[in-house]
């Protein structure tokens, strides 16, 4: 009935919001149509791949791109009704213009664009007369141009996430969008199998030189799984676009208080129909992780409560890296219209870190106090491969193209864990405990999309996918070298989702309608050798996850947009596993087999001022948001793990806005203002708390002269409260400089992160029977040398993007 309710208000909100349809102006009425032309140079011969850019009259803002064929003809298909402009660029040619041309229904063909030599070339120089910028706000989303990114050079994907405009990523390494956890991570269209610091471990071993894009979608279509409440970051690798065979190479070392080693090669060849590529990197880092806890426990009683011990902590935690990641793939285009590809890919990462932990626990009421120093080893080693097979056809018609695309995903992930604790205390012998964890994890995927063009406004997207995921984790842990069976435990998880969706999409020059349907099914069997405090479960459950988008431009300056979704986040597999883990003497980590998945319903509403600065508002109703927790277990111990609560209230207010300030200074300023608000009860403690918080980060690129360049970025996240949890502001500040020479195909960056040193976490969780502080100190300022170099064929091609279909399992296996 709840369910009913809120998609009859989602409904609701959608007709009340096409009540700026009443007066539309006859000019809207102005059917799409088709532009196109050739590209020749002076002397009259076809440039093939040339880059062709549709621009609105007005403003030159960009529309659409294309690249000419072999005859060097261009077409941009359905151009909505008005006033363009058209520019033709390629390598060694100057930059040319049509003349302002209008779209009103009947094909356009323009003159042939006659390119010019460029002066620069005829010297064997290269003249650079822009690049993409590192920040981009499209419609429904916020893109990060990684590789044109100085800052990215020799560092992690998680470092650039960081910076990224309204991501954060906490003391826990869990990642947040606008101030909300909840969200998709995709690596090239593949969900990653993880969450928190699992993710955050992954990220860490990718490096960002491997990266082209990030794209942070805020309100994701039908068409993408319903996983995902704050969003989607979609992580995307380079592909190199040349013809040819070609490639790059690139090297860096990075010193923080420790060394950090990158070097990679991708290579690429691209002849008639058939594409290969191919990229292997490695990297080696040691990086650095101290903590700093103390806590109160207190006993209530009926007038109050009365502090009975505490506890002060002090770990020193050293971490090697070492990562392999590979991909290879291929593309052939069995005719004109269909082409079959496949990628395979994988990522080998081993951790290995030896450090210390000093306690000291005071009891309060009888005076007594115990010191405990222990030594912590950790060794992982977690290798996973991933295969996808994918088919592409488009079906010719008159109102425009029909396309089918087909997805078959298997990947296979192992991991290996092993922990060895031994604590030391004055006047008793030593006492160690170890564990050896073993897990397998296996998914497989089919997914089947297709569009059809109803109308020459009318469109229609559907699809059909399964998944199936079989986890099997076996955990053995020992007392004093001997087997303990009481701590021990096997962990068997099977899930299947079979979905299907439904999306309209319905379109006029100045008005754009989207409404979706998505169905999910989800069905889930947990075993456990030993029962524990949980029993086994299954869980059988279908729910409907709707979406709706409104857009209308009102002049040439304004622009409003809507948009309602329902959407899920189901636990991960590791908030779901049980066994015990020991962080150390006071402390222990455990999964919760209890989780329920939650869901969020949320409404966005965005005024964009002349297509550059925007301001949005949002708002979302989450029920039984998931809550990473540290709660008291005893009266000097607690437990790790994670909670449903009962509800939350977000609200939020965005404004984005990219300033060119000359010519050679741009800037991209993210500033997020939020509020949110939790109720729930955990370890005898009512909460009903919330709090105000701002996020802010700006980039700014400068062009030096000729060759130079340099990026700044700075970021920072006033006061947080999240549940049980307040942690203090933080920020950071990192610049970077390169340089490019040899016709630009050699790039050398110097960057420093953390400038500062300001990127240091404090934090409190405050329960009424034990409050926790702690201060976390990761090796964030470091100083990268970073060199690549291109090499072979220099001329571009167009390419497709791949999508793969194991989406959304990937991203919680871990």
């Amino acid at each position: 009935m709840k369910a009913l309710l809120h998609s009859r208000l989602l409904i609701s909100g959608v007709l009340l919001a096409t009540g700026f349809l009443n007066n539309l102006p006859a000019a809207w009425a102005q059917a799409p149509a088709e532009v196109r032309g050739t590209v020749q140079s002076a002397d009259g011969a076809a440039i093939e791949f040339a880059t062709v850019t549709l621009h609105r009259a007005a403003d030159s803002l960009v529309v659409k791109t294309e690249f000419s064929d072999a005859k060097g003809a261009f077409q941009f298909e359905r151009a909505a009704g008005g006033r363009y402009l058209v520019s033709a660029a390629q390598v060694g040619f100057e930059r040319r213009w049509s003349a302002a041309f209008s779209v009103a229904g009947a094909p356009v063909a323009l003159p042939v664009l006659a390119l010019a030599t460029s002066a620069a070339t005829q010297l064997k120089e290269v003249q650079v007369t822009g690049q993409k910028p590192i920040y981009e706000r499209l419609a429904d989303r916020t893109v990060v141009n990684v590789e044109n990114s100085a800052l990215a050079a020799g560092n992690t994907s998680l470092d650039v996430l960081r910076r990224a405009p309204g991501v954060t990523v906490d003391g826990s390494d869990n990642l947040a969008l606008r101030g909300r956890q909840g969200l998709l991570v995709l690596i090239d269209g593949k969900r990653q199998p993880m969450t928190g610091t699992e993710l955050a471990d992954y990220l860490r071993a990718l490096p960002a030189d491997q990266l082209s894009t990030i794209e942070l979608i805020t309100n994701p279509p039908a068409k993408y799984d319903a996983q995902g409440g704050a969003g989607i970051i979609a992580i995307n690798l380079k592909k190199d676009q040349r013809l040819g065979t070609n490639g790059t190479t690139n090297l860096s070392y990075g010193r923080g208080r420790f060394n950090r080693y990158v070097g990679g090669l991708t290579l690429n060849h691209r002849q008639k129909a058939l594409t290969i590529n191919g990229a292997y990197n490695y990297s080696e880092r040691t990086s650095l992780n101290q903590l700093t806890i103390h806590r109160d426990f207190y006993n209530l009683t009926g007038g109050g409560r009365e502090l009975t011990s505490t506890t002060d902590q002090d770990n020193f935690l050293p971490n090697v890296q070492r990562s392999h990641s590979w991909r290879a793939g291929l593309d052939y285009n069995l005719s004109a219209r269909t082409t079959i590809g496949a990628v395979v890919s994988g990522l080998d990462s081993r951790n290995e870190a030896d450090g210390t932990n000093v306690t000291v626990l005071r009891d309060q009421q009888r005076g007594g106090v115990q010191t405990y120093n222990s030594t912590n080893y950790r060794a992982g080693h977690s290798p996973n491969a991933a295969a996808n097979l994918n088919l592409r056809h488009a079906f010719a018609d008159s109102l425009g193209e029909r396309e089918m695309t087909l997805d078959l995903d298997y990947a296979g992930y192992r991991l290996s864990r092993n922990q060895l604790l031994q604590t030391f205390q004055v006047g008793e012998s030593m006492t160690s405990s170890s564990s050896d964890q073993r897990g397998r994890l296996a998914i497989q995927s089919a997914k089947l999309d297709y569009t059809h063009p109803l109308s020459k406004q009318l469109g229609l997207e559907m699809g059909l996918k399964a998944s199936l995921v079989t986890a099997d984790n076996d955990l053995r842990f020992y007392t004093d070298g001997q087997l303990n069976p009481s701590r021990s435990n096997r962990f068997r998880y099977d899930e299947n989702i079979n979905a299907g969706y439904l999306s309209l999409s319905y379109n006029q020059p100045r008005l754009t309608l989207q409404a979706g349907l998505r169905g999910e099914q989800t069905n889930a069997l947990g075993r456990q050798d030993r029962q524990l405090e949980y029993p086994d479960f299954t869980r059988h459950y279908f729910q409907l996850f709707p979406s709706a988008s409104l857009k209308r431009t009102l002049s040439d300056k304004h622009e409003l947009s809507l948009a309602l979704s329902r959407r899920i986040d189901r636990p991960s597999y590791s908030q779901l596993n049980p066994f015990r883990e020991i962080i150390d003497k006071t402390t222990f980590g455990s999964g919760n087999p209890s989780l329920l998945p939650q869901t969020s319903y949320n409404l966005n509403l965005t005024h964009t001022f002349r297509q550059q600065y925007s301001l949005g508002l949002g708002y979302s109703l989450i029920s039984d948001p998931l809550i990473g927790v540290v709660q008291p277990e005893t009266d000097s111990t607690v437990l790790s793990t994670t909670r449903n609560l009962r509800r939350q209230h977000y609200y939020s207010l965005t404004l984005t806005a990219p300033v060119e300030i000359t010519k050679w200074w741009k800037t991209y300023t993210n500033v997020v203002g939020f509020y949110t608000r939790f109720e729930g009860e955990l370890a005898g403690t009512a909460l009903n708390r919330g709090g105000l918080s701002v996020e802010l980060s700006s980039n700014h690129s400068l062009v030096l002269g000729k060759s130079w360049s340099a990026e700044l970025n700075a970021t920072y996240q006033s006061r947080q409260v999240y549940a049980f949890l307040t942690q203090r502001s933080t920020a950071e500040i990192s610049m970077a400089v390169q340089k490019t020479f040899w016709s630009r195909r050699g790039t050398l960056k110097l960057n420093v992160s953390d400038l500062f040193y300001t990127q240091p976490a404090r934090a409190t969780s405050r329960y009424d029977n034990y409050v926790e502080d702690f201060y976390q100190r990761r090796d964030s300022r470091a100083a990268t040398l970073s060199f690549s170099y291109r090499f072979g064929n220099d001329k571009l091609a167009p390419t497709r993007r791949r999508q793969t279909g194991a989406e959304d399992e990937k991203r919680r296996a871990g």
